[in-house]
């Protein structure tokens, strides 16, 4: 909560010299004035997100929907008031087909596919057996993205730690690691980078952020070593154990088969960055060819192509895949479900917030790499770090750099693109909203028996094992 107001304090502080509004560039060129209570809505449904759960859990559960309803059109009244019907239609409708439609159904493809991959055997989780599941996870976030990494590995990790009363710490770590810092090193772990990608930044500049990456995993690999030995003591002390009765069994995964749906997914989300810039899915005046739906809101060829694949991928997974897997993977809808509902709210209500952003961005003064990165990493914290990213490397291509990454955009020292891709990749690891995978590993976790923290409980983890390590990598890497 502390944190939300300091974003939300920083954003009013940026608009003391225009008291009731901001200026964005609208569709037609020409300004509009940005009230900045119309980050009201935002902040409401993200509160709601945090408190709800803890003062009435079941009526949540039952009502999410009509809350996000509730938030939606407290936003989208006086938003069309200010604006317009027809912008306002644009504006959803735009944030709806070409943000959240790709989002939900990726997320959606990666969890029908990990849910038909089980992991059996003997391997229980110990503390040097979690430490080794989290370094592979975070690993193997940059090959399949932080989504896939997550959907594929959160329920052996939940599985192999079933026996365990104290777990939810390791499911923070891996929100921490596998969700969010393993998809730094490629375009494909993460989608800031692939958006770097499609404006010049080089597919494997990426690589630069290796030092990083194993700083921050060498620290926190091995605080989780020693969280996690003082909980498995103290669960081996009150007689617990793993269920291994059977001493001939061996490690085996089921359902193999589909990491060809996998690799179809990941496939689907490169074409996605490489198709709009082939002259074939270019129209005359260079812009993407796709469906008109409305004003300017086009369904563009390289995201139809995108979708069709990962829901063909889904198809074929659950077609190919015996639902005996799924039952023991413990697979149900209901963290999709609960997914789909809140972030299509978050998406609509955070179009003020990213205007805002968008109008403010150029004007911040920030300038020098630490400031990126914080900067970037506090907002990734809250709004979508995609559109952050892109903010904060149009800013630093208009400032004049003349030795760097040569993008679209600009030419970008290499230190301050560093500290702008590591500020919104990490950061987004500070709330359970800050990343697409994060709450979708806090739900899974919740339907497997895991306690999982709160919002509020979850940004104290994150402010008591993560913000330790961002100073360190201030200090070691962007000062």
């Amino acid at each position: 909560m502390k944190k939300l107001m300091t974003v939300l304090t920083a954003i009013l502080a940026l608009i003391i010299s225009c008291p009731d509004y901001v200026f964005a560039a609208s569709a037609t060129g020409n300004t509009t004035q940005v009230p900045i209570w119309l980050c009201i809505p935002f902040a409401g449904l993200l509160l709601c997100i945090a408190v709800m759960p803890l003062v009435k859990g079941e009526w949540w559960e039952t009502h999410q929907p009509h809350v996000v309803l509730m938030w939606i059109i407290i936003m989208v009244i006086p938003f069309a008031v200010v604006y317009g019907m027809g912008k306002t239609f644009e504006t959803v409708l735009e944030c709806t087909v070409n943000d959240y439609l790709t989002f939900i159904i990726l997320l959606f493809g990666l969890f029908c596919v990990s849910g038909n991959i089980t992991m059996e055997g003997d391997f229980a989780g110990s503390p040097r057996v979690n430490v080794g599941l989290l370094a592979l996870g975070t690993m193997l976030s940059s090959c399949i993205g932080t989504t896939g990494a997550s959907m594929l590995m959160v329920r052996p990790v939940i599985k192999m730690n079933s026996w365990r009363k104290r777990k939810s710490h390791i499911m923070v770590f891996f929100i921490f690691m596998v969700s969010n810092m393993g998809g730094s090193l490629t375009p494909i772990g993460d989608p800031p980078l692939l958006m770097g990608f499609m404006r010049g930044v080089p597919f494997f500049w990426s690589l630069h952020l290796f030092p990083v990456l194993i700083f921050n995993m060498v620290i926190l690999l091995f605080v989780f070593y020693h969280l996690d030995k003082h909980f498995y003591r103290k669960d081996i002390a009150e007689g617990r154990k793993p269920d291994i009765s059977k001493p001939g069994t061996e490690f085996r995964i089921e359902g193999l088969h589909n990491i060809i749906f996998l690799v179809m997914i990941v496939a689907a989300v490169i074409l996605s960055g490489v198709l709009p810039g082939m002259t074939a899915f270019q129209n005359a005046e260079g812009a993407v060819k796709g469906i008109h739906l409305f004003g300017e809101v086009t369904l563009g060829y390289p995201s139809l192509i995108e979708i069709v694949i990962i829901l063909l991928a889904a198809f074929l997974s659950f077609k190919t895949t015996s639902s005996d897997i799924r039952t023991r993977n413990h697979f149900t809808w209901g963290a999709i479900q609960e997914v789909a509902v809140l972030f299509i709210g978050i998406f609509i209500t955070m179009q003020p917030a990213l205007m805002l952003l968008k109008a403010v961005g150029p004007n911040l003064g920030i300038t020098k790499p630490f400031e990126m990165f914080w900067a970037t990493g506090a907002l990734s914290s809250f709004l979508d770090n995609t559109p952050t990213y892109l903010v904060f490397l149009t800013t630093a291509g208009t400032l004049g750099f003349t030795s760097g990454i040569v993008t679209s955009l600009g030419t970008v020292p290499t230190k301050i693109l560093s500290a702008i891709s590591c500020g919104a990749v990490f950061m987004g690891a500070n709330t359970y909203i800050g990343n697409a995978p994060n709450f979708m590993v806090k739900s899974i976790s919740d339907e497997n028996g895991v306690n999982m923290p709160s919002f509020f409980g979850y940004m104290l983890w994150s402010i008591v094992f993560l913000i330790p390590v961002f100073i360190l990598d201030m200090l070691v890497f962007f000062m």
